[in-house]
């Protein structure tokens, strides 16, 4: 219509000349119709760039593994490591997998039923040699292990857990003699989760008990350790609040609550500590913060806990385009700057979870948000290089044939921030 009535004005008045408004009007929209013109490569070059920011490294099928729900660590050469809590070569009990920076992925190996262990739910640590170590869950039948993985794919079962030392170990770390250090969430001699050495020969050691009281109980994340030897870690349940601590253990065994969360708005269920150069410490809830969120519970936030104990929140999720967490929270990277790195387990524009970067001044910025579809969903765990890109994983989405998931098996993704 807008075509036909210019075409009958060109030929209604032909050569009658343009009066001044109508000179100044055509200036005014050629001006701006080469100003579009001159913005359009502009635009479509930025959304590019933005597009061209995420990437999926690998979409997981089930024999290759299924439903990672840690992240990947880096290695040499820029190789990631990382685990699936089910799938694999011998079924549904996991894997390890290596993916190379072309995307090229090696099942390094698959776990089976019994005693070696299976149902990896925790990342990988990896030594100088290029030896992995993690852990396994377990269930009603077994209490978890862990184990190790050299270069030639070879297991090693280093300890193999019983009600009695504790249920469910967690993530590790590892000190200059070897020594692997992590907790347990549930039983060991006090019935509510540890926190353990194993030695390089295999020893275990338990370090401490948790009680469910003040001290806290559950802890469903590891441990972090300073150059002192010193340990800190959280519980999701208990302390003087009831919504779980921050605990530090000391080489003599001393345990020390530096905060007791309660559930409000401080915060409830904290997860997966790191720690700057001064000593502060930061981390995720689980639940509280934004109370309007989850029918009150909160959605969860990231804290600051300086040495001495003064607890911030720094961000209170809303479970809307800022995401939120109902789960096991997400662990934090941080770069020079101090500036924070997430994800989250659901909402953002598609309600599939989050990447987000938090800024010093306390502005939260949403990198990306998962679809739930060919990019996955509910993401887990950042790693981060040299160059400043982010690597992690997905539980869900990304092949949604995936029969061995009926909301698709995940992904590993890279994204540049």
């Amino acid at each position: 219509m807008v075509g036909a009535r210019r075409g009958a004005t060109i030929m209604t008045n032909p050569l009658q000349p343009l009066d001044s408004f109508s000179r100044t009007s055509l200036r005014a929209i050629c001006a701006f119709l080469l100003l579009v013109v001159a913005f359009l490569p502009v635009a479509v070059s930025a959304q590019s760039k933005r597009a061209s920011r995420f990437a999926t490294l690998h979409t997981f099928t089930g024999p290759d593994g299924a439903n990672p729900m840690a992240g990947v660590i880096i290695g040499k050469g820029g190789n990631l490591y990382g685990t699936t809590y089910s799938g694999g070569a011998t079924g549904h009990w996991g894997a390890v997998f290596e993916v190379d920076s072309t995307g090229k992925e090696t099942v390094l190996h698959s776990f089976r039923p019994g005693i070696w262990g299976y149902y990896p739910g925790a990342g990988l640590i990896r030594d100088e040699s290029g030896n992995l170590y993690g852990t396994t869950d377990g269930d009603y039948s077994y209490a978890g292990t862990v184990f190790g993985l050299n270069s030639a794919g070879k297991q090693k079962v280093l300890h193999q857990f019983v009600w009695s030392d504790g249920d469910g170990p967690s993530g590790l770390i590892r000190d200059e003699a070897g020594n692997l250090y992590g907790t347990t969430s549930a039983y060991g001699p006090n019935g509510y989760g540890t926190v353990f050495e194993v030695s390089a020969s295999g020893e275990l050691a338990t370090l401490y008990s948790f009680t469910g009281g003040a001290d806290g109980g559950s802890p469903i994340a590891g441990v972090i350790r300073d150059a002192a030897g010193n340990l800190y870690g959280t519980t999701e349940y208990g302390g003087d609040g009831g919504g779980g601590t921050v605990f530090k253990l000391d080489p003599t065994g001393h345990f020390s609550v530096l905060y007791s969360f309660t559930g409000g708005t401080d915060g409830g269920g904290p997860v997966g500590l790191i720690r700057d150069q001064a000593g502060n410490l930061y981390a995720t809830t689980v639940f509280g913060g934004d109370l309007s969120c989850d029918s009150g519970y909160g959605c969860g936030t990231v804290f600051k806990l300086d040495s001495a104990g003064k607890e911030t929140v720094l961000h209170s999720f809303t479970g809307g385009a800022d995401g939120g967490y109902t789960r096991s929270g997400g662990s934090l990277v941080r770069d020079k700057s101090g500036n924070l790195y997430g994800t989250t387990e659901f909402g953002g524009a598609s309600g599939g979870g989050t990447v987000f970067k938090l800024y010093t001044s306390g502005k939260l910025a949403t990198l990306y948000s998962f679809t739930g579809g060919a990019d996955g969903q509910t993401p887990y765990g950042l790693s981060r290089d040299a160059a400043g890109n982010l690597y992690g994983t997905t539980e869900n989405g990304g092949d949604v044939s995936c029969k061995a998931s009926t909301h698709g098996c995940g992904t590993v993704f890279k994204l540049h921030p």
